[in-house]
């Protein structure tokens, strides 16, 4: 009798245990059903998200054209510079009749002092824009556009600014806006590349490994400018340095379209104490400095129709400032440069002359 009571207490215990047992199971697994549902839910909500931004993707293509591939093909990279090497050096016919060459700086005006020590700002330096390009670093990926130079000079920060960002970052000093777009330089490994941005729907229109192996730094107080690219009345130019010739710089022609080059020289302008360079009427002008800043001169010319000798340019003495320039862009539609001194952005008025009359 003890047994068979003490076996229906252990009955009931186990029984009320696996009650127990099967109520907590019931509730996991209800718990489990309704966590299924949820993320099925889920599930089904991300899939009519993505199916919406698929949509939105393929209409922005059809408004924006895609991109170019930019990946350095080794191929085509061999045949540029094999092309590129026959056009050097060869007798160049202008494009326009200009003839002026700098006699001297006119004027100075300081703007103000704006961002790092380094970088660049600009106008269009071929339309009638009023706005204003700063490129605040040497390198970055965001370019702040100021409507007028009224906004650029009286504020301080950038909140009266747009702020363009680039697919790509860019490398050194050396860009350029012309006629509505962005040339500006991309390093991919031991090559670079001009990036041909357009500034009104903001998307890459062209690109070109630059066809010159070995490039080093093309202004010895700029160590990280290996492309400077230019404009002046004849249009765009590249100004680079290689090891094949790394005492002095090379000069290069390029057609804004296509972005291919057109034709190359081999300059006598050595990269030693170079600080920066810009070309007029056709002719390459290099500004020199010291290690230890001192008074900026242009001290180089060479103009490739051959119509200036080197010994007849004017030496051209910039103010003494701050520092050394970062950047010297000139506009052929204003006759002045666009200088970044340590961090102050100056405007330089140029006094010109005839070639004849040097």
């Amino acid at each position: 009798q003890e047994r068979i009571s003490q076996w229906h207490d252990q009955s009931s215990r186990y029984s009320t245990e696996l009650r127990d047992f099967k109520n907590q199971v019931l509730g996991m697994l209800e718990a489990a059903e309704k966590e299924r549902e949820a993320m099925r839910a889920e599930a089904e909500s991300a899939a009519v998200r993505l199916e919406r931004l698929e949509r939105e993707v393929d209409y922005l293509e059809t408004q924006n054209p895609a991109p170019p591939c930019v990946e350095v093909d080794e191929t085509l990279m061999d045949k540029q510079v094999a092309t590129a090497k026959q056009r050097k050096n060869e007798k160049y016919t202008k494009l326009t009749d200009c003839s002026d060459t700098i006699a001297s700086v006119r004027a100075m005006k300081i703007l103000k002092r704006f961002g790092s020590s380094s970088g660049l700002w600009t106008k269009d330096a071929a339309g009638n824009s009023e706005k204003i390009y700063v490129f605040d670093g040497t390198a970055n990926d965001t370019v702040y556009v100021f409507p007028r130079m009224r906004e650029f000079t009286l504020f301080s920060a950038t909140r009266k600014a747009a702020r363009i960002k680039l697919p790509y970052p860019w490398v050194g000093t050396g860009h350029l806006v012309y006629d509505g777009h962005l040339y500006y330089i991309r390093q991919q490994g031991p090559s670079f590349q001009v990036i041909k941005f357009n500034l009104a729907n903001k998307t890459v229109v062209d690109s070109s490994v630059f066809p010159a192996e070995e490039q080093i730094p093309v202004f010895g107080l700029s160590p990280s400018t290996y492309i400077e690219v230019s404009a002046d009345e004849e249009g765009l130019w590249a100004i680079y340095a290689t090891k094949e010739d790394e005492k002095n710089m090379c000069l290069a022609k390029l057609d804004p379209a296509s972005l291919d080059i057109e034709q190359m020289w081999d300059t006598p302008c050595p990269r030693e104490n170079a600080e920066g360079a810009f070309v007029v009427c056709g002719a390459l002008h290099v500004v020199y400095n010291t290690r230890l800043p001192s008074r900026a001169r242009v001290q180089c010319v060479f103009d490739v129709s051959g119509t200036l000798a080197p010994e007849d340019a004017s030496l051209v003495y910039f103010p003494k400032r701050y520092g050394s320039h970062s950047s010297l862009k000139y506009s052929p539609r204003e006759r002045q440069l666009y200088a970044w001194d340590d961090g102050y952005q100056i405007i330089y008025r140029m006094e010109m002359k005839k070639k004849m009359e040097v």
